[in-house]
C-alpha cells in the first residue's frame, strides 16, 4: 500500500512555484514520480480557476510511474475495471505496456498533442477502442483463454482488424462549450420527454436540431424507435418506470461518454492504468498494484477543469487575396451542398450556461455526481483569466462555432465498407450486439480540424478531402453533391476548412490572419 506523501506546501503556494523548488525530505530522495504532490479532497474548492487550471494541466502533462500507481497488474481496461481473465499471468514487465490493449501511455500528452497539449493525435497515437477487454494482446495460437490475448469471449480468434475499433484521439480544445451544449440539449430533451402523457408523442428538439419523436404509449412504456441520433443508452428504457434518459453523450467518436469527467476517469483507468478513488473506491488497490488511492476526487476536478477551459477553436484567415476569396466560396458552397445540415455552423449557449460546473448533472455511475452531495466547482468559461483565445456572450446568448450537431450518423455504405467498426462499445463487452459492429459516428467538431491531422474517426486520412469522399450512407448525397462541384468549388471547400485551426496559445482573438504561405495556415 502506498504511503501519500505529505502537502509540503499549500495547493496555492505549490501551484505558484515550479516543481523542483517545493522542499524535499530525506526520505524522499530518489523518488521518480511523475506527480509528487496530489490535491487532498476538499482544495478544489479552495483554488481558484486558474490554480485549478494550472494544477490540472500538469496531470495531463505529467508522466506517469509505476512509483504513482500507473499499470494495473490485476485489471483489464473497461469502466469498471474488471479482473483481467487469466489471474496466473499479471500485467507486470514485460506484459506491463501493450499498445493494442493497453495500457499503452504513461501520459495524457502522449496522444493528445497536435499541434499542443489537449489537441488530437496522429496514426501513432490511435486508440484500440474495445480491445482493453483484452488482458495482453498476442494473437497467439497458444493462447486459449477467452479475453486474455487471442480469443475473444466467444472462443473465435482475433485479429489486428477486429480486436477494436480503431480511434483518432480527438482534440478537447473548447469542450468546456461543448460539454454545456450537450447538458443544455439533454436538460431540453428531457423537458419534452416529461411533459409528453401517456398515449402522446414528442418532436425532440433543441437548438434547432431535430432528435426525431419520442412516444409515450398509452400503456405508459414508451417507443424510442424513432428517436434518432442517439446511442443507445440513451433510449434504454425498462417499462413506464424507466423512461428514455435522452442523454446527448458529446465526447468520443461513437457518443459512450457523457462528460469530460468520465472521459478523464475513463481515461486514467485504461490507458495510463491509474485508478481514481471516485471510480475503485477510498483505500482500495483494485488493480492489484500495491498503490490506493491513485488520483484523488480533487486531482480528477482539476484535469477535467484544465480540459474544460482550454482555449477555444478559431480561423486564421488567409492574407493572400486569391485563397481568401476562395476560402469565402468555400464557406458558401460548405453550406449550399448541405454539409452544415451535420456540421452544424455554429449554436446558440443560452441561460449563462457558460458557466461551467463540476461535476455534471449527467455523470453515470462510477463518476462524482450531484447525488453524492459534494460542493459544486464553477468556472466562467468567457472569464478574461483564463488561456486566450475565449468565447464571449453578446447580447445573453454565446455563440459556439463547433460545426456538429451533437448526434450520430450512420455515414457507411453498408456492411463490407471498411469505415465500419467491428465493435459496438455503446452495447455491454462481449454481447451479441457488442459483436454486431458500428456504423454511426457523432458528427465531427469542425472547429480546430485543420491542424490536428490526421482525419476520419480511425485518422487514416492525410487529407480532408479524403475524409469528405469517404461520406457515405445518410451523407451520401453531399457526398455526391461535393463530387459534382466545379474543381474550383472543391478546392474552394477545401481552403474553408483550412481556416479552421487550433491558433497558437496566447492568440488574443478567434479570428487571425496570416501569411496565406506560413505553416500556420495549412498551406
Amino acid at each position: 500500500m502506498r504511503r501519500r506523501l505529505p502537502l509540503l506546501l499549500s495547493a496555492s503556494a505549490f501551484l505558484a512555484l515550479a516543481l523542483p523548488a517545493w522542499p524535499v525530505t530525506m526520505d524522499q530522495l530518489g523518488q521518480e514520480k511523475g506527480v509528487p504532490v496530489h490535491l487532498q479532497d476538499g482544495q478544489e474548492l479552495t483554488l481558484s480557476p486558474p490554480q485549478l487550471v494550472s494544477f490540472g494541466q500538469q496531470l495531463f502533462n505529467a508522466i506517469w510511474t509505476t512509483q504513482d500507481g500507473a499499470g494495473r497488474p490485476l485489471s483489464n481496461g473497461l469502466a469498471g475495471g474488471p479482473e483481467i481473465a487469466d489471474l496466473n499471468h499479471p500485467l507486470v514487465f514485460p506484459r506491463n505496456i501493450n499498445r493494442i490493449s493497453g495500457p499503452e501511455g504513461n501520459s495524457c500528452v502522449e496522444c493528445h498533442n497536435t499541434p499542443r497539449s489537449g489537441g488530437g493525435g496522429g496514426p501513432s497515437a490511435v486508440v484500440f477502442v474495445g480491445a482493453n477487454r483484452f488482458d495482453f494482446a498476442t494473437f497467439s495460437r497458444t493462447d486459449a483463454v477467452p479475453n486474455s490475448g487471442a480469443v475473444d469471449s466467444q472462443g473465435n480468434p482475433v485479429t489486428m482488424q477486429n480486436i477494436g475499433d480503431v480511434r483518432k484521439s480527438v482534440g478537447m480544445f473548447g469542450s468546456g462549450f461543448v460539454e454545456m451544449l450537450a447538458r443544455q440539449i439533454t436538460a431540453d430533451l428531457q423537458a419534452q420527454r416529461d411533459a409528453t402523457p401517456p398515449g402522446g408523442s414528442a418532436n425532440l428538439t433543441s437548438k434547432g436540431i431535430l432528435f426525431g419523436t419520442l412516444i409515450h404509449r398509452a400503456d405508459g412504456t414508451w417507443d424510442c424507435s424513432q428517436v434518432a441520433g442517439l446511442p443507445e443508452q440513451s433510449v434504454a428504457t425498462a417499462g413506464a418506470a424507466s423512461p428514455p434518459s435522452l442523454i446527448i453523450c458529446p465526447l468520443h467518436q461513437s457518443c459512450t461518454t457523457v462528460s469530460l469527467r468520465q472521459f478523464t476517469n475513463d481515461a486514467f483507468m485504461a490507458h495510463i492504468g491509474i485508478q481514481p478513488e471516485e471510480r475503485v473506491g477510498l483505500g482500495v488497490d483494485q488493480d492489484g498494484d500495491g498503490f490506493v488511492n491513485e488520483l484523488t476526487r480533487a486531482d480528477v476536478t482539476a484535469c477535467t477543469i484544465f480540459q474544460a477551459t482550454l482555449p477555444v477553436p478559431g480561423r486564421v484567415m488567409p492574407s493572400d487575396p486569391v485563397v481568401a476569396m476562395a476560402a469565402s466560396n468555400g464557406e458558401m458552397k460548405f453550406n449550399q451542398i448541405g454539409c452544415a445540415t451535420c456540421h452544424v455552423p455554429s449554436l446558440p449557449l443560452t441561460d449563462r450556461g457558460w458557466i461551467y460546473t463540476e461535476p455534471s448533472p449527467y455523470n453515470p455511475a462510477g463518476n462524482l455526481r450531484l447525488s453524492d452531495h459534494v460542493p459544486t466547482v464553477s468556472v466562467d468559461l468567457t472569464s478574461p483569466d483564463l488561456p486566450q483565445p475565449r468565447l464571449s456572450a453578446v447580447n445573453g446568448v454565446v455563440n459556439v462555432p463547433a460545426y456538429t450537431d451533437f448526434k450520430l450518423h450512420d455515414i457507411t455504405s453498408g456492411p463490407d465498407d471498411p469505415n465500419r467498426e467491428p465493435l459496438d462499445t455503446n452495447a455491454a463487452p462481449n454481447s451479441p450486439a457488442f459483436f454486431a459492429g458500428n456504423s454511426r459516428f457523432l458528427t465531427r467538431r469542425l472547429w480546430g480540424i485543420a491542424n490536428q491531422h490526421t482525419f476520419g474517426h480511425h485518422g487514416q486520412y492525410s487529407t480532408m478531402r479524403q475524409a469528405i469522399e469517404a461520406h457515405a450512407g445518410e451523407a451520401q448525397a453531399v457526398t455526391n453533391a461535393f463530387k459534382a462541384l466545379s474543381k474550383y468549388d472543391q478546392d474552394s471547400i477545401i481552403e474553408f476548412l483550412k481556416t479552421l485551426q487550433i491558433l497558437p496559445a496566447g492568440t488574443p482573438s478567434t479570428v487571425t490572419f496570416a501569411d496565406a504561405a506560413s505553416p500556420s495556415a495549412g498551406r
